[in-house]
């Protein structure tokens, strides 16, 4: 797996005609590369520097922990995402941020981590510029939700990760025009947004080539 984020690179996910959302959809559901066409009219006005942390667990069952965002948040209640929020300005870097904010949210120690490098920042619906930060963990970790902030502690398998098939493209109107978004299967949540758009991003690193 260390060789697989080194490599950054593979196949894409089977390419097919997104399905389109005839509804309105929150901002929280719009994602996109920060140098991207798409990212450059997806908000107005300065973006916030943000860092999440994307905790692979190694070992017999390796799998992405995600969080589900306590429901009586102000911003993206009940979300599914990664541990992590804004960059404050005492943190070094937005390693720093992302450790920080996962100590905090999921009692995951920092000693814990092994650092795995970045993935390419994304800009959300809701004017936020997220650095994605790899980290690897051993399994079997005795994570502590914090009450205030998650409510719960995700497992999403590799097995569905590596899966070309199990992301879905959508597409709805935002802004005035018609974007795509991805969606992850999960038996119990809704995982869309730039946690899914980084998933799919990861994705496509650890996927074999050819």
């Amino acid at each position: 797996m260390r060789d697989r984020l080194a490599l950054h690179a593979a196949r894409p996910p089977t390419e097919s005609p997104p399905d389109i959302i005839d509804r309105p959809l929150p901002p929280t559901v719009m994602a996109a590369p920060a140098h991207s066409l798409d990212a450059s009219d997806l908000i107005d006005g300065d973006l916030v520097p943000a860092a999440v942390l994307v905790p692979i667990v190694l070992g017999p069952a390796p799998c992405v922990l995600l969080t589900k965002r306590n429901e009586r948040l102000k911003a993206h209640a009940g979300q599914v995402s990664f541990p992590g929020g804004r960059i404050d300005p005492g943190d070094a870097s937005p390693e720093a941020a992302a450790l920080r904010e996962a100590s905090e949210e999921i009692a995951l120690e920092c000693r814990e981590v092994e650092l795995a490098g970045r993935l390419p920042d994304y800009v959300t619906g809701t004017g936020y510029r997220i650095t994605p930060v790899l980290g690897l963990i051993p399994p079997g970790l005795p994570l502590r939700p914090s009450p205030q902030e998650v409510e719960a502690v995700l497992e999403l398998p590799l097995s569905v990760l590596l899966d070309p098939d199990a992301p879905q493209r959508k597409r709805a109107m935002f802004r005035g025009r018609l974007r795509e978004f991805w969606v992850w299967p999960h038996p119990d949540h809704y995982i869309w947004g730039a946690t899914a758009a980084i998933l799919v991003h990861l994705a496509r690193i650890l996927r074999p080539s050819g």
